[in-house]
């Protein structure tokens, strides 16, 4: 028989992690500054119930994460109900009509196609014989193959995001840049009202942006402005350097932020943040890469 859950229950590593992805996905999605997160990462991983995983993520919009909030674990759905209101789908007076209609609209689409297509392509008396396809018939119109950046933890990925940012932006200015191994986002100053920024993802190009209020913490540096190679490095071994097994790496990125070093106002402050089934740990570098601090995962060593 199936244990039921309580906010009581003693929570799992794979309920922390999940959590730490949650926060993750928060942090991305601007829900949390750098410091709530990292506040919130280090009470997850040290959580002993899921009522206490549940508090980290309650105040959060967690409709688009790709993990389960811990709430759900205990939140069990009436699959009872579920089922009687499937059935009662099929005793509703006319419940067919409607498909039968449905078909009736197909059957019109598909005769008009063909005979907007006769009409077009056409060179018989009837719109059902072709003596060619229309299809292939020559266009002269050449193949476009885009090759955009896709792998963004390389040398060559990162430095073609970068270069992205200029062409699409004129510059690489931003107030935070997270970059994922597969995808990034990026916050500006919104042109048309200097009290909120404009939030673009990446993932072959950069889409439309959403608008959001800036926070009186942003300021606006080159995020573009480090030593790309010298990361790249850093990140490739972060898993090692933190303790961790590659094999139990769930999730790798990258946030370049502006310093919190009150001498250099404007350079960056990069942190490359790595978490598993066993806990996180990120490390916090200069724009040149060279390390700042090591934060290791809650159990050490």
């Amino acid at each position: 028989m199936a244990t039921r859950h309580t906010p009581a229950t003693r929570a799992k590593d794979s309920d922390r992690t999940d959590t730490c992805q949650i926060l993750d996905s928060a942090l991305a999605d601007g829900q949390l500054s750098m410091e709530e997160h990292r506040t919130r990462v280090a009470l997850a991983t040290d959580a002993e119930t899921l009522g206490d995983l549940q508090s980290l993520v309650s105040d959060l919009q967690t409709g688009s994460t790709p993990v389960q909030s811990p709430s759900k674990l205990w939140a069990q759905p009436d699959l009872k109900k579920r089922a009687q209101s499937a059935s009662k789908l099929w005793a509703q007076p006319g419940a067919g009509s409607g498909w039968g209609m449905r078909a009736a609209v197909a059957g019109v689409l598909v005769v008009l196609g063909i005979a907007i297509g006769w009409g077009l392509y056409g060179n018989t008396s009837s719109p059902l014989s072709f003596t060619t396809d229309p299809g292939a018939k020559s266009d002269g119109i050449t193949p476009v193959v885009l090759t955009p950046p896709k792998q963004l933890h390389s040398l060559g990925g990162l430095t073609g995001l970068v270069e992205q940012m200029k062409q699409k932006f004129g510059d690489t200015n931003g107030y935070r840049l997270i970059v994922y191994p597969d995808y990034a986002s990026l916050d500006r100053p919104d042109p048309n009202d200097d009290r909120r920024q404009l939030s673009y993802t990446y993932r072959g190009g950069w889409g439309d942006p959403t608008t959001s209020a800036k926070s009186d913490d942003d300021r606006l540096v080159d995020v573009g402005k480090f030593d790309i190679k010298t990361v790249v490095g850093v990140m490739r071994g972060a898993p090692e350097t933190l303790c961790m097994k590659q094999a139990d790496v769930k999730s790798t990125y990258l946030t370049i932020d502006p310093s919190r070093d009150p001498t250099t106002p404007d350079a960056v402050s990069i942190d490359v943040y790595v978490s598993s089934d066993f806990g996180s740990g990120y490390i916090q570098l200069g724009a040149d890469g060279s390390v700042k601090q090591i934060n290791y995962p809650s159990g050490g060593c």
